[in-house]
């Protein structure tokens, strides 16, 4: 972790242990070394930070293009590991950088669903998602957070509402990798959506441990 995001990544854990009363579900299944893609639901503006913090290892995240051509922001997110991608994040420019960042053994995070939840339900897998996850030789882990009621798209403000973040088993897609490399360029489209879909599957089989 670089100085920058230790900082941000400490002051996080603080905020959502101490304010929203957070919990935190099974992230020792994700890997503690080496490439991983981390593929969550997205209820809130909190979710990279919560997931990130949740972890005690560095993460990269997806963030919007234009973001990094203002002088403040663009090195400040460039500092917190952040990757310049199109909403799906699966642009040309972005996929480069992101398998660049797996082949260097980092972990990223990835929402299928492409944009934050408007009504707390899950979206569609968007297709672009699992061209990243096909590309990548990365295992994928399946993520789910209950953050809506603290910070969705429709509040002006945070709520200090309980949170919650539960990470899967890493998934097998080795099959689809190895149908990917064999068949036709019409039939790939397909099997990126197909890799989207079975990660969004996996999403939503994770469910809340009740206490």
């Amino acid at each position: 972790m670089t100085p920058l995001y230790w900082w941000a990544w400490a002051s996080s854990r603080w905020i959502f242990k101490n304010l929203f009363r957070c919990r935190v579900y099974n992230p020792e299944r994700v890997p503690i070394a080496g490439p991983v893609i981390i593929a969550a639901n997205h209820e809130s503006y909190f979710d990279p930070p919560f997931i990130g913090s949740s972890l005690p290892r560095a993460i990269n995240y997806l963030a919007r293009e234009n973001i990094f051509s203002h002088w403040l922001s663009g090195p400040f997110f460039k500092g917190l590991n952040a990757v310049p991608v199109d909403r799906e994040g699966g642009g040309a420019k972005g996929l480069k950088i992101i398998l660049d960042r797996l082949i260097k053994n980092n972990g990223i995070i990835i929402f299928p669903e492409g944009t934050r939840t408007f009504d707390g339900e899950m979206l569609p897998a968007q297709g672009g998602i699992g061209l990243t996850i096909i590309k990548s030789q990365a295992p994928v882990v399946p993520v789910r957070v209950w953050t809506y009621n603290a910070y969705n798209r429709n509040q002006t403000f945070p709520e200090p509402r309980m949170m919650s973040v539960k990470f899967g088993k890493p998934l097998n897609m080795q099959p689809l990798r190895v149908r990917a490399a064999t068949c036709s360029r019409r039939e790939l489209r397909g099997i990126y959506q197909e890799a989207a879909e079975v990660t969004m599957e996996a999403i939503k089989n994770l469910q809340p441990i009740e206490d």
